[in-house]
């Protein structure tokens, strides 16, 4: 059984008013989840293969390191839940290092066309397992759909989309996952989450501002986004992408510098920009493997296994609740 099950249609009154709640700051802001337009997403993916973007390499190569060890710590029968899955290739690494033992999958993301996509390629790539995608944002309360009745559920949120939250996001979330992961049958609350860790910022700057300008691309492409849900008349050429490491954060982040004095409008209101104002668009967080388990703590998680790739670059927690 494959099927998509739309939980939160998009866009909605709620995401205009966080746009423009942010663009009405001090610090102007916008929802990185706005990044994951159709052509945010085909930029998301030419970044993971950039030279400079080391995540992506690090993470699949702990996943096909590790990835029998970790599918190992799901109870049998669960329903594999993929936060923020834009494509299924990592679950699968899961799914395929251990056969029989998932009996369900249910990726979950704000972007209906990846969905779609993914429900296709799983029909054809795995007829036998039930797949039922749920189109929603996962920082809101969310309920598992029909295909995760009676199973026990683990969590899976690879990638490093966890460092885009604040702590306070962060803590939110975990409680919202662990309640959610919770009302599966049998055992704890299971939860893998994918990090990246903390390293030199002479390899982190690169991989956010690469050579070949796709992260600038990405970057811009939010005020594009922007436009469609808000009715908005924001310029991409006005803006220059700039990335920073906040080493008091602990994050890397990316702005939208404006080239000079202008004005848009988003839904209606009026936006004013100085010259060499920016719209602070993403936080990434890199966490240690120490201060992400304490973090986790405190919103009911206890660890209970780790997996790194050989550089120590990439890292992913079991959590249990």
């Amino acid at each position: 059984m494959n099927e998509t099950l739309a939980v939160a249609p998009a866009p909605d009154p709620a995401v205009v008013a966080e746009i423009l709640a942010g663009l009405g700051g001090a610090q102007k802001t916008l929802p990185a989840k706005l990044f994951y337009d159709a052509e945010g997403c085909e930029l998301f993916n030419r970044i993971t293969r950039l030279p400079e973007y080391y995540v992506t390499r690090a993470e699949m190569a702990l996943l096909d390191r590790h990835a029998a060890a970790i599918a190992a710590t799901a109870p049998a029968g669960a329903a594999l839940v993929e936060y923020g899955a834009a494509d299924e290739s990592k679950a699968l690494r899961l799914i395929d290092a251990a056969p029989g033992r998932f009996g369900a999958y249910v990726p979950v993301d704000i972007a209906p066309g990846a969905l779609l996509a993914i429900g296709e390629r799983m029909r054809q790539s795995h007829p036998a397992l039930p797949v039922q995608a749920v189109e929603a944002d996962f920082l809101q309360p969310l309920a598992l759909p029909a295909v995760a009745a009676g199973r026990p559920a683990f969590g899976f949120f690879p990638g490093s989309t966890i460092g885009n939250f604040r702590p306070d996001t962060v803590l939110r979330f975990l409680s919202q996952a662990r309640d959610t992961l919770s009302s599966g049958e049998g055992g704890p609350a299971c939860f893998v989450i994918g990090t990246d860790l903390r390293k030199s910022p002479d390899r982190l700057l690169p991989a956010y501002d690469d050579a070949a300008g796709v992260t600038a691309a990405f970057n811009l492409n939010i005020l594009r986004h922007v436009n469609r849900l808000a009715d908005g008349t924001l310029d991409p050429e006005g803006f220059a992408h700039r990335a920073v490491w906040n080493s008091h954060e602990g994050r890397m982040e990316m702005h939208l510098v404006s080239r000079a004095a202008q004005e848009a409008r988003v839904a209606g209101t009026l936006v004013r920009f100085r010259a060499g104002e920016s719209i602070h668009t993403e936080d990434s967080y890199k966490h240690t493997r120490e201060g992400f388990v304490a973090l986790a703590a405190r919103a009911g998680w206890r660890p209970a296994g780790f997996w790194t790739d050989e550089d120590e670059l990439f890292g992913m927690h079991l959590l249990l609740g």
